[in-house]
């Protein structure tokens, strides 16, 4: 008799993995999320940053260049080439950078830094025909941009966003071209009515779903009440009728990694002393980082005391990462399950590499990405170290000092190797996913 075979092969290892992880969708919303994972690599490596984590967490790689207590900051967690984009809320004002923080944990800085190259060959790879030449310069350029931020601001300074007047390359005219296209009041157009009774939701069966009476109910008195309990500062003194919920809506397909996760779009008074006084809030259920569930159960319970659920953590995230956090960003719970909220950007664009014209424009733009990066781990860690903002910096140029080339080139292995390996992961789920029932 042949000795049995273990399953610890990659093949298995990944659909076991996808399967885990969308075991508590039910049967069309997990259907809905395993056919956007078979569009494209891409797209498989956007739905399963379950498996970028499992697989980087024990990467013995990270104490190259890092791997220190000092070489940790708030992650964006889910660092991709479309987690960039054009936003805006608030102020009127548009910036370019990254405005989701739902996977957004305290780490070290290269696990963003990795995903995001990896995401990098994977996009060039499907919408600009770079060749192999053009995606390792576009690499050291993310690499390096990093990095020159980093040493720039060792003396703990919080660096600005990218805005319309900083902008350059070719996010100058996309972002021109997202502010004159987008504002509230078409964001408003686009997914409200006004109607004798007042400004509701529009009906839109394919993007929204109207509310069985109870959960309207529930989530009505969540909004009015407990998360208004979330916000500081000013809201707590604006006119008593701006947090009445005219209409609430449920959001279907939206997202890759979050499909299947309950969220509402819910419609407030707002202010009243301009002319488009109505707000919606975006209100979107939170589950735990993908690294979290990686952590030992020691990691686990510093963890909770610190954060002790995950509407605390994201808006702990977001306040620390963001240069402009949304006023309106806060949580609420509806049973045992804990909810984001924060206002829907009426700038919300991702950039269209597919149209950028060669591989100097990309390198330009990845430059951006790179300096971005940088200044949100900066301002992550002036978050955590106020009395010594300055720390993160120059712990992560002397792990580099000198050796920045060698960086690179590790960046650029792991990144492209990487890239491979989610190629021949799609192919496998691909298989499996094509598969006829029986």
């Amino acid at each position: 008799m042949s000795p049995p075979l273990t399953r610890h092969n990659r093949p298995r290892q990944v659909l076991d993995a996808v399967q885990a992880a969308n075991a508590a969708l039910d049967e069309g919303d997990r259907h809905a999320k395993y056919a956007k994972l078979a569009e494209s690599p891409y797209r498989f490596f956007r739905g399963t940053n379950h498996l970028y984590w499992r697989d980087v967490w024990h990467d013995w790689r990270f104490a190259l260049f890092g791997g220190l207590p000092e070489t940790q900051t708030w992650l964006q967690g889910d660092a991709h080439a479309y987690n960039f984009g054009a936003y805006g809320h608030h102020d009127d004002a548009v910036r370019y950078g990254m405005d989701d923080f739902d996977d957004a944990m305290i780490g070290d800085y290269q696990y963003d830094l990795w995903r995001l190259a990896i995401s990098l060959v994977l996009d060039a790879r499907e919408n600009t025909g770079l060749s192999g030449k053009g995606i390792r310069k576009a690499l050291k350029a993310l690499v390096t941009s990093y990095h020159d931020e980093l040493a720039g601001h060792v003396e703990g300074e919080v660096p600005g966003a990218v805005t319309l007047a900083t902008a350059r390359g070719p996010l100058e005219p996309f972002m021109k071209k997202v502010g004159r296209k987008k504002s509230r009041a078409k964001m408003l157009d686009k997914w409200t009515v006004v109607t004798d009774d007042g400004r509701r939701f529009a009906e839109r069966p394919d993007k929204l779903a109207a509310l069985p009476a109870h959960l309207a109910s529930q989530l009505r008195k969540a909004v009015e009440e407990e998360y208004r309990q979330t916000l500081g500062g000013v809201r707590h003194e604006v006119e008593e009728d701006h947090f009445r919920v005219k209409d609430m809506t449920r959001r279907l397909d939206a997202g890759t990694g979050s499909l299947g996760l309950e969220r509402f779009y819910v419609l407030i008074e707002g202010g009243q002393d301009h002319e488009h006084d109505d707000v919606i809030l975006d209100v979107k259920q939170q589950t735990p980082p993908e690294g979290w569930g990686l952590m030992d159960g020691a990691e686990k319970r510093a963890w909770r005391r610190a954060f002790p659920h995950e509407g605390v953590r994201h808006a702990a995230a977001f306040k620390a990462i963001a240069e402009h956090p949304d006023p309106y960003l806060g949580w609420l719970h509806l049973g045992d399950t804990v909810f984001s909220v924060r206002e829907r950007s009426p700038y919300k664009e991702d950039f269209p590499t597919h149209k950028l014209d060669g591989a100097k424009p990309y390198r330009q733009l990845v430059k951006q990405w790179g300096r971005i990066l940088a200044r949100e781990h900066l301002r992550g860690a002036h978050a955590l170290n106020h009395d010594d903002p300055g720390c993160f910096a120059r712990s992560v140029v002397t792990c580099v000092e000198g050796r920045l080339e060698r960086c690179v080139d590790m960046v650029t292995t792991l990144a492209v190797s990487y890239a491979d390996t989610v190629r021949q992961d799609y192919r496998t789920f691909l298989a499996w996913h094509d598969e006829p029932t029986s």
